[in-house]
């Protein structure tokens, strides 16, 4: 039952029993009566029931709930332990090496040699092999993985290990030696195997090696084949091979160059199949070499002796900005094979600076007052050279010269000038110096400036007739000396090139016929006023050394001659424009030679018909004007001829005279 229940009933029951007890009765006294105040209490709209609240419960102490986490934490971790404890021994008894009898745990690979190692010196690393383990390891085989570049010395591992039959890598020492397996057979439990293996190890100053020593061995009753592994490291103390690089470290862009490259053996056996390879810097152009290279920038050395020198010699020219800096890199190293093209192990790499200066002479070549590409002269046309010079040290040049060689078509020697310099004609060269300039070109002082000149008379048409694009470069070298400065040149050199193209000797004429009119001629000669005369006018092209593209013949009738839409030969495009009268033949390319040395010239013929006034009468009126040919010469120049107007006067037709010129009434 309820408590609260049984406590009030026992409240009742006490009141009960006062009400009837004698004793009590007259202990009852009326309680005074309180008025009910008028304030209306606030009802709530809707009902509510106030739940009864939980019977309180007994808490444990804070210390027992404690306890009792502590004790599930201690069982989670018993109970995780002991199932990692199955399965790993579980594991180790199955598959693990505790199925096995031995273990790779219980195999000392020791490997012993020096911590410096010279590049290209046979090297002899001790190998020790002892098995722990309480069964013997059967057909034991030793595989040494030795870094790129590592050759043979030809002989034999020594000791307690042998090569195998079955040896993986060359013996021979001038091949890489990447592989060896040398055989230990049956090492039985507690035995110690120990041998000395000869190697040469390749490689540059301070580059790691590493030397991988793996065991293939097997157990009794098993197939299967297990690995035990040891690594050797060490570092190379020197290169075997070493580059010295001999040249100016300064040099004037465009003025020829010279290396002197010595590649030198550092060690006491030979190094077989030695390479070099040259890294170009931008700029250079290579020209030759001593000797040559087989293929690009590679030379071939091969077997280079203990201390023994080989040397090449290698020229070009560096193009560049004044202030560049440019990077040489001289690689020498091994291959694996003659058949490769590039060195597969590096033993040395060295670069070699070079600056590009301000030229010592400041060059500058005109023609005519022109210089650069465009520069163009016609045959028997006079030509006026200049070359000015500067000198842009900081210090005098003593005993300057400058030659200036013309190459290409031949000048006469008879027409050639030059005031303060001397021509010969022997090499066709002009020459300033010392002798010829009175003496201005003994010392030059830092900073100043000067010009010499030159003239001559450039090959007429005739002469170059037979010549196709001919051309006349012009070559100017200037030579010095200074004080001798550390890495520059003390023999000083400039160099600058001018290039004249000479223009083609292109002609056009324009010849009007009546009686020799291979269209036929309709009409009176002379010309007579109100009747029409038909004519032809030819148009002949000739052409001597250049090609000549994109041609192009106009000529404008007047408004009294008439198109007849009639020319040859038709295979050429002649196209009439009747708004402006304008007649065009596009004849495109001109070759070379056209019209020369019994070659057929370029010809074109329109006919015409000529209708007089009577205002032309007594006049010899044009029947074709404005005869204009464009076009471009193979020398880059823009090319233009004309040709007299075409008359009635028809001077060179067969059979014509002069009688017949003039419109009659």
């Amino acid at each position: 039952m309820d408590p609260s229940a049984d406590h009030e009933h026992e409240k009742i029951e006490r009141l009960r029993r006062a009400m009837y007890s004698r004793d009590l009765s007259g202990k009852l006294k009326d309680r005074p009566r309180h008025r009910l105040e008028d304030i209306r209490p606030i009802v709530g709209e809707d009902w509510q029931h106030k739940e009864e609240g939980a019977p309180a419960t007994i808490v444990a102490p804070r210390t027992i709930g404690t306890m009792r986490m502590a004790l599930r934490v201690i069982l989670g971790v018993a109970v995780v332990f002991f199932l990692g404890a199955a399965g790993f021994f579980g594991y180790y008894f199955t598959l693990g090496s505790g199925a096995m009898p031995a273990s790779s745990r219980n195999i000392d690979i020791v490997i012993t040699g020096p911590a410096q190692i010279a590049s290209g010196e046979q090297t002899r690393l001790q190998i020790m092999v002892t098995n722990r383990n309480p069964v013997a390891l059967q057909l034991a085989d030793l595989v040494i993985t030795y870094p790129p570049g590592t050759r043979s010395p030809g002989s034999l591992p020594e000791g307690q290990i042998e090569p195998c039959s079955r040896a993986e890598g060359s013996e021979d020492s001038s091949y890489e030696f990447a592989r060896q397996r040398v055989c230990l057979g049956t090492i039985e439990p507690g035995e110690r195997r120990q041998g000395t293996v000869p190697v040469i190890f390749s490689g540059e100053d301070g580059d790691p090696l590493d030397v991988l020593v793996d065991l293939e061995y097997r157990l009794e009753g098993s197939s299967a084949i297990f690995i035990a592994s040891s690594k050797y490291s060490a570092s190379f103390s020197a290169s075997s091979l070493s580059i010295a690089v001999e040249g100016n470290t300064e040099t004037v862009s465009g003025q020829p160059i010279e290396f002197t490259v010595t590649v030198a053996s550092n060690v006491s056996v030979p190094v077989k199949d030695a390479l070099l390879s040259v890294g170009f810097p931008f700029g250079f152009t290579f020209s030759s070499a001593s000797p040559a290279p087989v293929s690009g920038n590679l030379w071939e050395l091969g077997d280079l002796g203990p201390g023994q020198r080989k040397q090449i010699v290698i020229r070009g020219t560096l193009t560049g900005e004044s202030g560049d800096e440019r990077v040489f890199r001289f690689t020498a190293g091994t291959r694996n094979s003659p058949e490769e093209r590039s060195i597969t192990t590096s033993l040395v790499e060295s670069p070699f600076t070079m600056n590009v200066a301000e030229p010592f002479f400041g060059l500058a070549v005109s023609v005519n007052g022109r210089t650069g590409t465009g520069v163009i002269a016609g045959p028997g046309e006079n030509v006026n050279v200049s070359i000015s010079w500067q000198n842009n040290l900081s210090t005098a040049i003593a005993d300057a010269i400058i030659v200036a060689r013309l190459s290409g078509i031949q000048i006469d020697g008879a027409k050639v000038k030059s005031p303060e310099g001397f021509f010969r004609s022997t090499d066709g060269a002009f020459i300033w110096d010392r002798t010829t300039t009175g003496g201005d070109f003994e010392q030059i002082i830092a900073g100043a400036r000067g010009t010499v000149t030159f003239s001559f008379q450039m090959p007429s048409a005739a002469e170059l007739e037979a010549v196709r694009n001919p051309s006349l470069t012009i070559t100017v070298n200037a030579a010095g000396k200074r004080v001798s400065e550390e890495g520059v040149p003390e023999n000083l050199q400039a160099t600058a090139v001018q290039r004249i193209a000479v223009a083609s000797a292109l002609t056009l004429s324009a010849q009007g016929l009546y009686y020799a009119n291979p269209f036929g001629s309709v009409g009176p000669l002379p010309p007579k006023a109100g009747t029409e005369t038909t004519y032809a006018v030819v148009f002949t092209l000739t052409n001597t050394t250049n090609e000549i593209s994109n041609a192009k013949l106009t000529a404008t009738l007047p408004p009294y001659v008439r198109w007849t839409g009639i020319f040859s030969p038709g295979s050429e495009d002649v196209t009439f424009n009747q708004n402006d009268g304008t007649v065009t033949w596009d004849v495109g390319k001109i070759e070379a030679g056209v019209g020369l040395g019994g070659t057929p010239p370029r010809q074109a013929a329109i006919a015409i018909g000529f209708t007089p006034s009577t205002s032309q009468i007594g006049q010899e009126p044009p029947l074709l004007l404005g005869i204009t040919l464009t076009g471009t010469d193979a020398a880059g120049a823009l090319v233009s001829r004309t040709a007299q107007n075409v008359t009635t006067n028809i001077v060179g037709d067969p059979g014509f005279n002069s009688t017949q010129a003039t419109v009659i009434k």
